[in-house]
C-alpha cells in the first residue's frame, strides 16, 4: 500500500467537505476507539494497556515538544508536536480597540448574509482600554504543530499528516460528543479564537446549527475573533495555496448571531458575568495559567439555576488550568444524586474526561481540585460501540445512514443529568485519538483523491 501524504491544506479540505453524516461516522470511530481504551483488555489494539504516557521536552525558548505514540485496532502512530510558550508578553494594546456583544452578527434573517461570508462587522468608538489578565489569550498562536506519522499493523509507513487541524478537529470532536446530546444549546461561549475555537465552534454548528441561537467568542484581539466568525463562513479566503473548491465546502448554518467580547471594553466585567450565566455551554481553548472567571459565578445559587456542559481542552499541563478548581469541586460533591435538577439549585455534577490516568498527571483543573479517580469518569465508559447503536437502531425499527450518530449509554438518571445537568469534560488529549481520526482522514483522501501517494516507500 503507498504510503499517503497530506499538507495542512489537504487535511483542510478533507476536514471542510465533511458534512454532518461524515462527521457522525468519524466521531463514531473515535467514540470506539475511546470506549475500548476505558473498558477493553488486551484483545484490542486499542487498550490503555497498549498506549504509553506522552513525552515533552521544553525547550530553552520556552515552547514545548510533545512526543505521543499510541496503538489502535488498525496498526500505531506517533505526533509529534511543539506548542509556543503560552507567557509570551503580550502586544502592546490597541489604540483604538474594538469592543462588542451587538457589533457583530450573523443571521439567517440578515439580508446581507451569504452563504460564504459574514455581515459585516460594524466598529464602536474608542472606549478607554481596561486591560485584560494575562490569561485570556497568549500573544502568538500556541496551536500544535507538527505531524502524525501512522504505520499499518506490520510496521509499513502508512502516511504522514500535517498535525495542525488535525489536533484541533479530533479534539473537537470528542468534545461534541456530549454537547449533542445536550437538551439545551441555545447560547455557546468560546473563549479563545484559535483553532481549537475555530473547530469546537464549526462541529457544534454543523451538528446542531438550528438550536444554535447565539455564540459569544471572547478574546483579547477583537480582530482575530472577528476573523475566526469570518473563517468560519469562508474557511479558504485566506490561503495561500488558494481557495478550494466551492462545493467542496460544507457551508453552516446561519441562524446563530456572533458576538465578540474583549477586555478592552469598558464592562467587561459585567458583560462576561452576564455571558457566563447565560450560557448552556462553554468551550474554554486557551494555554490559560490562571481562571478564566470566577467560580463563584457558577457555584452560587444564581450561578446553579441552570445546567451547563463546559468542555475545557486548553490547558495541558499541571500548572495550566482555564476553569478554577472550586468549580470541580462542587461537580464531583456528594449531595448530587443525578435526580435533581437546575430548576432546585443544587450542588453536583459529572466531571468526564478523556483518559483518567493522564488527566490526574497533566490537567490542572482535576490535580489543583484534588480530585481522586473514583471522582472522574472516562468519556469512553459512556459512548456506546457502534455495533451496539445499530443493533439498538435496528430493534427500534429506525433506519437512514448515521441517524443521530453516536450514542450514550447508561440509566434513565445518568443520561437525564449528561443531557440537562451540570457537566463538565476535561481533556488533555491522548495519542489514540490522532491515530484514529487520523486513519478515517487518510481512508477519506485515498477515496477522493486528496494528497501524494508515495509507491514503495
Amino acid at each position: 500500500m503507498p504510503l499517503t501524504i497530506l499538507t495542512d491544506h489537504d487535511v483542510k479540505s478533507i476536514l471542510h467537505s465533511l458534512d454532518k453524516e461524515d462527521v457522525y461516522d468519524v466521531q463514531q470511530s473515535l467514540a470506539d476507539g475511546l470506549h475500548y481504551y476505558s473498558t477493553a483488555t488486551e484483545d484490542n489494539g486499542c487498550s490503555s494497556s497498549y498506549q504509553p504516557m506522552r513525552t515533552s521536552l521544553k525547550r530553552n525558548d520556552g515552547s514545548t515538544t510533545l512526543f505521543m505514540p499510541a496503538s489502535s485496532s488498525d496498526g500505531i502512530g506517533v505526533k509529534i508536536v511543539t506548542l509556543a510558550s503560552p507567557n509570551t508578553p503580550r502586544p502592546p494594546p490597541d489604540p483604538n480597540p474594538l469592543s462588542t456583544l451587538d457589533r457583530l452578527s450573523l443571521s439567517s434573517h440578515s439580508e446581507t448574509a451569504s452563504t460564504n461570508s459574514s455581515s459585516p462587522v460594524s466598529t464602536p468608538a474608542p472606549s478607554s482600554l481596561d486591560l485584560p489578565p494575562p490569561s485570556v489569550a497568549s500573544a502568538q498562536t500556541t496551536s500544535p504543530r507538527g505531524s502524525l506519522t501512522l504505520l499499518d499493523r506490520s510496521g509499513s509507513p502508512r502516511a504522514l499528516i500535517n498535525a495542525e487541524e488535525l489536533t484541533a478537529f479530533r479534539t473537537a470532536l470528542a468534545s461534541v460528543m456530549l454537547f449533542k446530546k445536550r437538551h439545551t444549546v441555545h447560547d455557546v461561549l468560546v473563549f479563545g479564537a484559535g483553532r481549537q475555537a475555530y473547530w469546537h465552534v464549526r462541529l457544534a454548528l454543523l451538528l446542531r446549527g438550528d438550536d444554535v441561537h447565539h455564540v459569544c467568542i471572547v478574546n483579547r484581539d477583537f480582530a482575530r475573533a472577528s476573523a475566526l466568525v469570518r473563517k468560519l463562513f469562508n474557511p479558504f479566503e485566506d490561503e495561500a495555496e488558494g481557495p478550494a473548491p466551492p462545493a467542496a465546502v460544507v457551508q453552516l448554518p446561519h441562524r446563530a448571531k456572533f458576538a465578540v467580547l474583549t477586555p478592552s471594553h469598558h464592562e467587561y466585567e459585567r458583560l462576561l458575568k452576564e455571558q457566563v450565566r447565560k450560557a448552556a455551554v462553554i468551550f474554554l481553548t486557551t494555554p490559560s495559567v490562571a481562571p478564566l472567571f470566577p467560580a463563584e459565578w457558577l457555584t452560587s445559587t444564581e450561578g446553579r439555576r441552570k445546567g451547563r456542559y463546559i468542555a475545557a481542552i486548553g490547558s495541558y499541563k499541571p500548572h495550566m488550568l482555564e476553569l478554577h478548581p472550586d468549580v470541580l469541586k462542587q461537580a464531583v460533591a456528594p449531595q448530587h444524586d443525578h435526580r435533581h435538577f437546575h430548576k432546585h439549585a443544587r450542588t453536583g455534577g459529572a466531571v468526564l474526561v478523556d483518559s483518567v490516568e493522564a488527566c490526574l498527571k497533566e490537567a490542572g483543573e482535576v490535580i489543583q481540585a484534588g480530585l481522586k479517580p473514583e471522582e472522574v469518569v472516562e468519556l469512553g465508559e459512556l459512548v456506546m460501540l457502534k455495533r451496539d447503536n445499530e443493533r439498538r437502531r435496528a430493534e427500534a425499527g429506525e433506519t437512514g445512514k448515521g441517524k443521530n450518530g453516536m450514542e450514550i449509554q447508561g440509566d434513565g438518571g445518568l443520561i437525564e443529568w449528561l443531557s440537562k445537568g451540570n457537566v463538565i469534560y476535561k481533556s488533555v488529549g491522548l495519542g489514540l485519538m490522532d491515530v484514529i481520526t487520523g486513519g478515517d482522514v487518510v481512508r477519506i483522501a485515498d477515496e477522493r483523491g486528496v494528497g501524494t501517494r508515495v509507491e514503495g516507500f
